[in-house]
């Protein structure tokens, strides 16, 4: 009797031990880098929802980023239609992919998804998932803004013993331009772990005290079926396997332990480095105006106001000689569209699919042209005419007093970013469909299209503000080449690797030279010369040490120096005639887009940070 007394409470204690654990153990699943528009990214994620589905006791799914190739609304919308038939309710934000090639300029995510950022609690854990980006540029990732602000209005209202795991899409690394920002702030919680892709590997990290984890890519490589994660919280641990979809291969490797965890705060490895404007103390910042907002346009200047677009949608009127506001103009959607203003009229785009005139001196609207899709190129204004490109993958020109559309192009089959070069009778442009276009500006009939040796949409001229002079454009595209086209024929004469550039180029007011920046730390002086057969050679050559540099923002040239903004806020300005470097000024860390001179010594600036600066160096002859 005393023995089935024994027998009976044990299995008691195991029946409620084995349901208590059961109750207390979180199981999701975890995905990164699907790639959905990868020959096989849209069948590896069917695989693996349709694993995810057969498991027992999945309480939710985590996708961090990257979810499709370059974000179109058919690869969005096509990952969404496979992500819906997960039987658990998903959490997911946008990788890189996401945001560069975005045709909507990253709005379409949030409107599919419903946001493009995440807060749940599940149990005992509050779960965060933010992205860096970047959007519509080629750069680190950025902390932008305002989602820095969501973030601190979130935490406000988190206690600080709080066991937080944050998912994001780069590691906290400093392949984020501005990492600390997340970094220190998460210091000041009980984080136990950030969790995120990138890297298509599994990996393990540690950000100065805190664990990182990243989740190998979903896609196949070596392994037919691809792969994702399961991780597992039972009792202070959290365990991390690979799975396999539709076998029944679970591999364990790694965990984290978890509990009350606190940061040493005055451990802050390789902040950056201002001390660059130390050897330039000549170079002065005379005003910062500061939007809140990403930038990733240029500025215009008519007359004495600045005039510049930001994610919130607003086109702002600033004054030049001290950076006041003076008044602005909201539109419905964010401005990636550096403005163009000519006769006192100001034309840009918007990512509400509307192009826009607005009248400088009052910044009421004169007329506006509703298109099928974002707006995110930027205008060139001939004569009378507007020449501006869509996402609606439709070229038009458009009379700059009236808004009537004078003539449409649209043999294009990829959106259109970039500002269009009008040389004589010619316009040209570069579209994400791999080409670069040449049109008559009259009628906009096709006069010739370009394109590389790569197939890939990614290797596109799309990205370059194409520069001409004796005939002859010049280009310097993603597939690391820079080539000159004959305009009147779009015969190629010459194309070269040798240099390893990038998307930017640059031409000098007389038209004599044009510039190019390589990836890695120099900018090169070419001559221009009539129809020759191969490249020419370098004028000179400046290692500017700056590093591994791809921010696509173009050089520019006025009264005899260049100026170019890094990829992480370093301005350089050059004597255009020898590339002397005459000053640098380091204004941030974060992309600087395509500057405006307004003669040797002023230039004005936008960065990613919402910043608009007016920077005024004087050349000392003796550095």
């Amino acid at each position: 009797m005393k023995s089935f007394k024994r027998f009976f409470l044990v299995l008691i204690f195991l029946l409620y031990g084995s349901l208590f654990s059961q109750t207390d153990t979180i199981r999701f699943a975890w995905m990164s880098d699907t790639h959905v528009g990868n020959p096989t990214g849209a069948e590896d994620l069917r695989n693996s929802v349709k694993d995810i589905n057969s498991l027992h006791r999945i309480d939710f799914t985590i996708i961090s980023g990257d979810i499709t190739e370059i974000g179109t609304r058919e690869q969005l919308k096509l990952a969404k239609q496979i992500l819906d038939s997960l039987n658990t309710k998903y959490y997911i934000i946008p990788g890189n992919h996401d945001c560069k090639w975005s045709e909507s300029g990253a709005t379409e995510f949030p409107k599919l998804f419903g946001s493009d950022r995440f807060i749940f609690k599940y149990k005992n854990y509050l779960f965060i998932g933010l992205h860096e980006g970047p959007i519509m540029k080629m750069g680190d990732g950025h902390w932008a803004p305002e989602d820095l602000r969501w973030l601190d209005s979130t935490l406000e209202n988190i206690p600080k013993r709080e066991r937080i795991f944050f998912v994001t899409h780069y590691p906290v690394d400093n392949g984020i331009d501005n990492w600390y920002e997340v970094l220190d702030r998460m210091k000041d919680y009980n984080i136990q772990a950030f969790l995120f892709g990138h890297g298509h590997r599994n990996a393990t990290y540690d950000f100065e005290g805190i664990p990182g984890v990243m989740s190998r890519s979903n896609l196949r490589a070596k392994d037919f079926l691809g792969g994702y994660t399961i991780a597992e919280i039972v009792g202070d641990t959290i365990k991390f396997y690979e799975k396999t979809p539709l076998t029944k291969n679970k591999r364990y490797w790694y965990k984290v332990a978890l509990g009350e965890h606190h940061y040493d705060k005055s451990i802050k490895a390789g902040r950056p480095d201002f001390s660059v404007n130390e050897r330039y103390p000549e170079v002065k910042e005379k005003w910062i105006y500061n939007a809140g907002f990403t930038n990733a346009s240029s500025p215009a200047v008519w007359g004495n106001s600045v005039f510049t677009g930001d994610a919130s949608g607003v086109l702002h009127k600033l004054s030049l000689k001290d950076g006041t506001v003076l008044g602005s103009f909201k539109t419905n959607g964010p401005i990636y569209s550096s403005p163009a203003i000519k006769n006192n009229l100001v034309v840009f785009g918007s990512a509400d699919s509307n192009i826009y005139c607005i009248d400088a001196k009052t910044m009421a609207l004169v007329w506006g042209v509703k298109t099928g899709a974002e707006v995110l190129g930027s205008p060139a204004i001939d004569s009378s005419v507007v020449y501006i490109g869509g996402s609606d993958r439709e070229f038009r020109a458009i009379d700059l007093n009236t808004g009537e559309v004078l003539w449409g192009f649209n043999g294009l089959n990829g959106f259109i970013e970039t500002k269009p070069l009008v040389y004589k009778d010619k316009v040209v442009f570069g579209a994400w469909d791999t080409y670069l276009y040449c049109l008559n500006k009259h009628n906009g009939k096709l006069l010739w299209k370009w394109k590389g040796e790569q197939d890939g949409v990614m290797f596109s001229p799309a990205a370059c503000w194409p520069v001409a002079a004796k005939d002859i454009v010049f280009i310097a595209a993603p597939d690391r080449k820079l080539t000159a086209i004959n305009i009147d024929t779009g015969q190629q004469l010459w194309r070269t690797a040798k240099y390893q550039v990038r998307e930017t180029i640059g031409i000098s007011g007389d038209s004599t030279k044009f510039f190019v920046r390589t990836m890695r730390d120099s900018i090169i002086a070419f001559p221009v010369l009539s129809n020759k057969a191969e490249a020419p050679q370098p004028l000179w050559i400046t290692n500017a040490g700056f590093g591994y540099d791809i921010n696509s923002a173009q050089l520019a040239e006025k009264d005899g120096v260049l100026f170019y903004g890094t990829k992480n806020g370093l301005l350089i300005a050059l004597d255009s005639s020898t590339g002397k470097i005459l000053w640098e000024h380091k204004i941030g860390v974060t992309i600087i887009n395509t500057v405006k001179p307004l003669n040797s010594k002023k230039v004005l600036l936008n960065d990613f940070d919402g910043k608009t600066v007016l920077v005024e160096g004087e050349v000392n002859s003796e550095k």
